[in-house]
């Protein structure tokens, strides 16, 4: 599939801009980052944009799709109408569950995790249990990447930034904007390292985590 080709008619499917917007700025890092990957879990799949765009151009990864029994419909119709080999359903997930789902049809473990736009919609207690349960799923040197709005050193990166936290948390005063730094305490808590920040742009950035030790 063309990189062009999801701009076209998609008239008829629930469309999430902000996915069209970033989704080649995110390839461009992925493809790199995930070059030695083989089977990648996303957490809240959303529209399912991202899961097509991103299992069409890396058809040497599994993507498994995932989000809440509510957005499954949605997700099922973009696959259905862009689909590929390497993309699979989405399996129902909350971050209140045990562990990450697995489709019993792939005879294989996850090494990577992806989520985008997601910690800033959540309670720190989920942003919490994210890490937790991305580190349980993840073998030695399996990688958790996350794309969004981040602070730096307790700062918004831009005006719009410190915008968009306050209206967040009005609507939610457990959601908002996190900082970079509070991440990467989180990590080594879960004895994950960051191994990459990349600045993207409308002042998001992708940081790529690496697990460091083994799981027990």
């Amino acid at each position: 599939m063309g990189k062009d080709n999801l701009s076209n008619t998609v008239a008829n499917l629930p469309f999430s801009q902000a996915c069209e917007n970033n989704k080649d700025a995110i390839l461009t890092i992925i493809q790199k980052e995930l070059k030695d990957s083989r089977h990648v879990f996303e957490i809240g799949s959303g529209t399912g944009q991202h899961s097509v765009y991103f299992a069409s151009q890396l058809p040497h990864l599994k993507w498994q799709t995932s989000d809440v029994a509510a957005n499954h419909d949605t997700i099922k119709a973009w696959h259905a109408t862009y689909p590929a080999a390497n993309l699979y359903a989405p399996l129902p997930f909350d971050l209140v569950q045990s562990s990450l789902p697995y489709n019993p049809s792939i005879d294989q473990s996850y090494d990577a995790v992806f989520t985008a736009n997601t910690l800033h919609i959540i309670s720190w207690l989920l942003v919490e249990r994210l890490f937790t349960l991305a580190t349980d799923a993840l073998p030695l040197h399996g990688k958790l990447i996350i794309y969004g709005p981040f602070n730096d050193d307790g700062c918004y990166t831009s005006e719009g930034n410190r915008q968009f936290d306050a209206g967040l948390r009005q609507r939610d005063p457990n959601s908002g904007i996190r900082d970079k730094e509070d991440l990467i305490d989180l990590a080594t808590q879960h004895d994950l390292t960051l191994s990459a920040t990349h600045r993207m742009p409308a002042n998001n950035q992708l940081l790529v985590f690496r697990k460091t030790v083994p799981t027990p």
